[in-house]
């Protein structure tokens, strides 16, 4: 049994932990070589988590922040001090009792700022922290659609004209049903609110300009725009895709199509969190760990991981280290091409 943060704490010190070799990649193209070291190692930062971590973000104070999403914690990992909790609780915060899985925050981001945004899951908002000081004050970006409550927001990305997009799936609800009666839409979306960078500090949501870009997905989840800015990628996690869009001017994404279907993969695991590299490539976590895309959706190869990945993000100061969380564990591995970190 997985155990939670308390236990975390003691296992989760600064020592890192070195995986095996046998773990580290899967080379399917030489196309790999350019993108990690044949010599790149898998490290295990820290360990013990609740079930199930999410959602990671490096800061621009250099440290991680993630989701430990059943404790309904965003713990902070950092070189020099480890890990500890930073904020809770991070998603729901009713007085009854949570009857579900899930009820903490699920996917973070930063803005052009450096502003930390967050997909609240059970809270059923987005939210921005105004500092990196977890008692600081906290904006609400989005929290219904036309009247009704949203979903569960999953993962969010900014695009360079400070909007941003998020999927609202169910899976912050109890039952992670359609059918949950705590369900106001009828349909799970991926959302685009307008100008979100440029909302003033503890201001009200713009609810009315809020818009759906996509509403014919199942399961929509990680979400990511590559460098030019031109096409959204979104993981359907229910079909183990990856689906990309065309970004229009007004905002929009047209032109649905599948980048790349990872049913046949061997391992635990399918496409959830996704990031993408500043040579477009796209790594998402996937069968057996992270897949390494490349922008025309070729598999490229694969880092192992030996629990199933959820999430993932670049960190360091000059982006290159990869930062892998899983079931209840912190992986980082070195990359030779700068991730973005929006």
């Amino acid at each position: 049994m997985a155990i939670g943060w308390r236990g975390a704490l003691v296992l989760a010190c600064a020592v890192v932990l070195r995986a095996s070799a046998a773990q580290d990649t899967d080379r399917l193209s030489p196309a790999l070589d350019d993108v990690i070291a044949p010599d790149a190692k898998l490290e295990k930062l820290a360990s013990g988590f609740n079930q199930w971590t999410e959602g990671p973000v490096w800061t621009r104070a250099g440290f991680l922040l993630f989701a430990e999403i059943p404790a309904n914690n965003i713990v902070k990992w950092s070189p020099e001090s480890g890990a500890s909790v930073f904020l809770t609780p991070s998603g729901y915060r009713g007085t009854d009792p949570f009857k579900g899985r899930e009820p903490g925050s699920n996917g973070m981001t930063l803005d052009e700022d450096g502003r930390v945004t967050v997909a609240g899951h059970a809270g059923r908002t987005i939210y921005r922290l105004e500092t990196l000081d977890p008692k600081g004050p906290i904006t609400i970006l989005a929290d219904s659609y036309e009247g009704k409550k949203l979903n569960s927001p999953n993962d969010l990305v900014y695009a360079s004209d400070g909007s941003l997009y998020f999927s609202d799936p169910p899976y912050g609800l109890e039952t992670q049903q359609d059918n949950d009666p705590k369900k106001e839409l009828t349909f799970n979306g991926v959302f685009r609110i307008p100008n979100a960078r440029q909302q003033r500090p503890g201001t009200q949501p713009a609810r009315d300009r809020l818009q759906v870009v996509i509403r014919d997905l199942a399961r929509p989840n990680g979400v990511a725009i590559s460098p030019d800015g031109k096409t959204l990628y979104v993981a359907e996690s229910g079909k183990r895709s990856i689906f990309k869009y065309s970004l229009q001017p007004d905002g929009s994404a047209t032109n649905g199509t599948l980048l790349i279907d990872t049913t046949g993969g061997q391992g635990a695991g399918g496409p959830d969190g996704i990031r993408v590299d500043r040579r477009g490539n796209i790594y998402s976590s996937g069968p057996g760990g992270v897949w390494i895309i490349a922008p025309d959706g070729t598999h490229i190869g694969s880092i192992k991981v030996p629990e199933r990945v959820g999430n993932l993000t670049f960190g360091n100061r000059d982006g290159k280290m990869l930062y892998i969380v899983a079931s209840t564990s912190i992986f980082r591995i070195p990359v030779k091409v700068a991730g973005i970190r929006n």
